[in-house]
């Protein structure tokens, strides 16, 4: 097989980077419309992450939020997003970069895709200075029609931070359907 020196993977990576992008600007500008909610998983230890060392203590790998009912100043930018959110009534400011992000789930619609992400390394608490990493190559997961899509596979969802101050216990992990676009490529 000939060598990818134009690295398809990688643009494919920030093409779907950019819808999560473009999905979070227009929440941020315009509010959730209808039942749309998102789980959002990301490496808590990923280049660029804040944190507070409180959460990252609880999640000190990976993390998923819900954007849902309680979440405010969303806030976009061409490479990281931010929100503030409520653990156990302890209002957080999050700042996530799209590089960070391992999975995004709109279990309204049933739409997820996943990504890799670089291995951990030091996160930066809040009032700390982070290092900069280079993202790893992702292989991006997108929802296919179901008359092509193979038998969907669950979106894995690790611990799930709950931004609902009335529970204490986590929601159940959505299933969304998903498909690995590897499987549709020709194989030489």
């Amino acid at each position: 097989m000939a060598e990818d020196l134009i690295r398809y993977d990688i643009l494919a990576q920030d093409a779907l980077r950019g819808v999560v992008r473009k999905v979070l600007s227009e929440v941020a500008r315009t509010g959730l419309p209808g039942e749309h909610h998102f789980f959002i998983s990301f490496a808590t230890r990923a280049a660029g992450v804040r944190i507070s060392s409180r959460v990252l203590a609880q999640y000190p790998e990976e993390m998923t939020i819900v954007l849902q009912h309680q979440f405010w100043d969303l806030s976009v930018t061409e490479h990281a997003f931010e929100v503030g959110l409520s653990f156990n009534s302890v209002p957080e400011r999050l700042l996530i970069p799209f590089t960070a992000i391992k999975g995004f789930a709109d279990p309204s619609v049933q739409f997820g895709l996943q990504f890799e992400v670089a291995p951990a390394t030091p996160v930066a608490a809040e009032g700390e200075e982070e290092a900069p990493v280079a993202a790893a190559p992702a292989k991006p997961v997108a929802k296919l029609p179901s008359a092509i899509a193979p038998a969907p596979a669950p979106l894995p969802v690790a611990e799930v931070a709950q931004v609902d101050e009335a529970s204490e216990s986590a929601p159940p992990a959505p299933a969304a359907e998903v498909v690995s676009l590897d499987a549709f490529r020709k194989k030489h």
